[in-house]
């Protein structure tokens, strides 16, 4: 009897080591909150597979992976933070860009922002809304636009800083901030029900918002890390990144 339940518990442990297992953590930058929904639905449907998404800033989710948190695959905002992770061993494969960002102003009051420069720097304005630059790669290129235009020194009394852009969207709808900086996949996203006002951010104003995917030493024995990964790079998910405002090849 002793020898069966034996077998029986070795059984269980060998189903369940993450060579079998069947569920992921991946630690998705807080930009893709709404996007990540969609994809996590869209993988479950074609591989039965479930994804349990860990969203925040790309500097916090670092420090967290950094700190032991047993994340699988990582969807960074930039290609900086999962590129320290590789150097610094918690990684066997360099990361790969999957989406490049778009960065767009955006407000819920009908503010107009043909000369949006010169408004950020008039009384109507007294709050505006960037994500953390330290953590958050949309924070960094909102900063380098503002540095860009000459006006950042001259409103930063004004700014309100956020720990990541799913914070700062939660400032722009609420009203908390007239102005803030965020990603397009705000302003497209059927989740969201508010009137929103915005215009895109020439790009040739801030350095390129990549967005790089790895997976991590955790997950490198489980199939179904791996599976995500090249769904991830898929023509279906390339899609549904489109549809957010992404750039895709």
């Amino acid at each position: 009897m002793m020898k069966r339940i034996k077998i029986l518990l070795a059984a269980c442990l060998f189903l369940t080591s993450p060579a079998f297992a069947q569920n992921i953590k991946v630690a998705v930058s807080a930009n893709l909150q709404a996007v990540i929904k969609v994809l996590q639905s869209d993988f479950k449907n074609k591989t039965g597979i479930m994804i349990e998404p860990i969203v925040g800033s790309s500097g916090n989710l670092t420090n967290q992976v950094k700190n032991g948190a047993p994340y699988d695959v990582f969807l960074s905002a930039d290609m900086t933070f999962p590129g320290l992770l590789f150097k610094e061993g918690f990684s066997t494969k360099e990361p790969v860009v999957y989406a490049q960002g778009s960065l767009i102003i955006c407000s819920n009051q009908n503010v107009g922002f043909e000369n949006w420069e010169r408004l950020l720097l008039t009384e109507r304005v007294k709050k505006i809304a960037i994500a953390n630059p330290a953590i958050a790669p949309y924070g960094k290129a909102a900063e380098e636009v503002l540095k860009h235009k000459g006006i950042l020194d001259n409103i930063r009394s004004k700014i309100v800083h956020g720990e990541s852009i799913s914070q700062i969207n939660t400032y722009i709808t609420t009203g908390v901030v007239e102005v803030g900086f965020t990603t397009q996949a705000l302003v497209v996203d059927p989740a969201n029900k508010i009137p929103l006002y915005w215009k895109i951010i020439d790009p040739k104003q801030y350095s390129p918002i990549e967005q790089g995917m790895m997976i991590l030493k955790h997950g490198a024995a489980n199939p179904a890390a791996g599976k995500f990964y090249q769904y991830i790079l898929s023509p279906e998910a390339k899609a549904i990144f489109e549809k957010y405002g992404y750039k895709v090849q």
